[in-house]
């Protein structure tokens, strides 16, 4: 390949265009792939997902990307999820059923639960409150807005929590672990916060 500032997982599940355009129109050269082979030459990596988690893991599995992204987690690459990418570092989810996640950070990915006057799935725009210092959020203030879309989230352990979003419950809409990077929002919609978060990543 020729040389590219990031690699763009492509499982199968869900539509990546918006990304990949998004990335493309900040000036980075993307390589979309779904060959695992791909993810063995080091740098940075994206996993962006939409839709049902199982039906993610199962188009991960299929194209025998779990396991790298595993190895590139081991490796120090820096690692990205976005939504559903992001709930798949987690063990497990309880949406439609009970299944499997790469396992990378402890924690489950559950449903939100029914408060009066609260919309399931959490669409549009909230806030992120930044609990830990973090090179993602280099350049943004606490409190900042965002877009969401999702009905499950990630009950997650507090050191990996670098924010929280207050939706009925105060949840994780961010993680960082070592070399790894997660946003329950959508970047690639929220404008020029998004922008500087992708930003922000190619910097790490």
């Amino acid at each position: 390949m020729n040389r590219i500032d990031a690699i763009l997982i492509d499982a199968g599940t869900g539509n990546l265009h918006s990304v990949h355009h998004a990335l493309q129109a900040l000036g980075y050269r993307i390589h979309v792939t779904s060959d695992p082979h791909d993810l063995q030459q080091g740098g940075r990596v994206i996993l962006p997902g939409v839709g049902a988690f199982g039906a993610f893991m199962q188009g991960l599995k299929e194209h025998a990307l779990d396991e790298v992204v595993r190895e590139v987690f081991q490796r120090g690459d820096p690692l990205f999820g976005i939504c559903v990418g992001m709930q798949a570092f987690f063990e497990s989810s309880a949406e439609s059923g009970d299944h499997p996640g790469l396992g990378l950070l402890p924690g489950r990915v559950v449903r939100f639960p029914a408060f009066n006057g609260l919309k399931i799935p959490h669409t549009g725009w909230n806030q992120l409150h930044f609990t830990h210092p973090s090179p993602l959020f280099t350049d943004l203030e606490s409190g900042v807005y965002v877009y969401f879309n999702h009905s499950y989230f990630c009950d997650a352990t507090p050191p990996d929590v670098i924010a929280l979003t207050d939706y009925g419950l105060d949840y994780c809409s961010a993680v960082q672990h070592g070399n790894l990077f997660g946003v329950q929002f959508h970047p690639e919609k929220s404008q020029k916060v998004g922008r500087r978060v992708l930003e922000n990543f190619f910097k790490i």
